[in-house]
């Protein structure tokens, strides 16, 4: 299927930035030249009601569950549009204490009772996290999405999620998905609510999931994800080409090896003084991408976990361990998989002799008042 560039957009009728629940609305996707060709269309919407495959999208009693975000897109034959930037929807009441309430109206015996509840927006931080936290999931791999309210305390949370697959996503915390597709791609939020309370819709992840696994691949030397700032650190790129740059995403900016580090052949040096935690990857002279690779940097005076920048077989074994940059001998070590503690005798090191999926997770280690920071250990499968 060939995607082709005609631009998507989504519009609200009527216009407005704030509608009242109750109110008829219709968010239509139009497609600009496009032709008078016979489009289907495919929607992303916050409700968990499929949308229809037209391109206007009509909603006659609006209500709170119908806030976020609108995207859509279109197909026909062999070709497929991108998908539209997104429209985010707000809908409030009409009682004059706005984004407080919501009315609902239930038929008793043929008569018609207003009442309302009273919902209070809090001011809690929503974000959704990926696991594992790579730019691109090829198809097959498994995730986890994370919806994460900060300041939320420990009382339970009913989460409500905004996906682009049509199967209905759970109401906790987690939502895993154990093979990874092509239509899984897209754009991820979430917001909770418990009691009265309703957090605001967590700001946009868009996940990508890529069919090709790359040709090409990135090697860290010494193999580990987390290094001190003053560690030497070589990157290499392995592939079919004679031709390469390493680069760099640290602090919403790309940048090759050139500006960072110096590159030798298909190799980038870095001597010292990294700037911050980033995500690495090759790219070849003629466009193939490598693996990424997320490099955590400790201090001078901290502490760092040593685990292997690839994905471990399952089967083989793996060896964990812990390092203070001003000690040379290391003792008491507490290991953690996922924040609960896994090891904590007199061994240095975590071993595992078989590992599987079991394992796959966030790692970090204790040593000395020390606390490392947590790096994801990626399991695969024999055969993948």
């Amino acid at each position: 299927m060939s995607t082709v560039s005609s631009r998507v957009t989504v519009t609200l009728q009527p216009n407005s930035s704030l509608i009242y629940s109750g109110e008829k609305i219709t968010v239509r996707c139009e497609i600009q030249g496009g032709g008078d060709t016979l489009w289907t269309y495919e929607w992303r919407t916050p409700s968990s009601n499929n949308p229809p495959s037209h391109s206007e999208y009509t909603i006659s009693k609006a209500a709170l569950s119908h806030s976020g975000d609108y995207s859509c897109r279109g197909s026909r034959d062999y070709y497929l549009t991108e998908w539209s930037r997104v429209m985010r929807l707000t809908v409030s009441c009409k009682n004059s204490d706005t984004n407080l309430y919501d009315f609902y109206l239930i038929f008793i015996n043929v008569v018609c009772i207003l009442y309302c509840v009273f919902l209070l927006t809090v001011s809690s931080r929503v974000t959704v996290t990926l696991q594992p936290n790579w730019s691109v999931i090829y198809s097959g791999e498994k995730i986890t999405v994370r919806c994460e309210i900060q300041g939320g305390g420990d009382t339970e949370w009913t989460y409500e999620w905004s996906t682009p697959s049509s199967n209905n996503p759970p109401s906790h915390s987690e939502y895993t998905i154990s093979k990874a597709a092509l239509s899984h791609s897209g754009d991820y939020s979430c917001r909770g609510r418990r009691d009265y309370y309703l957090t605001e819709w967590s700001r946009v992840m868009r996940l990508t999931v890529s069919y090709v696994r790359p040709s090409a691949s990135l090697t860290v030397s010494p193999d580990r994800v987390q290094h001190f700032t003053s560690d030497s650190v070589s990157l290499s790129c392995e592939g079919n080409s004679t031709e390469w740059r390493v680069m760099r995403f640290a602090k919403g900016y790309y940048r090759s090896c050139s500006a960072w580090g110096r590159m030798t052949g298909s190799t980038c040096d870095i001597d010292s003084n990294w700037p911050s935690n980033a995500v690495y990857w090759c790219e070849s002279g003629s466009g193939e991408f490598s693996n990424t690779v997320n490099i955590t940097l400790q201090n001078y005076y901290g502490i760092i976990l040593l685990s292997p920048v690839r994905p471990v077989t399952e089967g083989e074994s793996v060896t964990l361990g812990c390092k203070l940059r001003t000690e040379r001998n290391i003792s008491s070590v507490f290991f953690y998989q996922n924040d609960k503690l896994i090891q904590n005798d007199s061994r240095v090191e975590l071993n595992i002799s078989a590992v599987s999926q079991s394992d796959e997770g966030f790692y970090k280690c204790q040593s000395s008042g020390k606390v490392s920071a947590q790096s994801w250990m990626s399991v695969k499968g024999e055969y993948d």
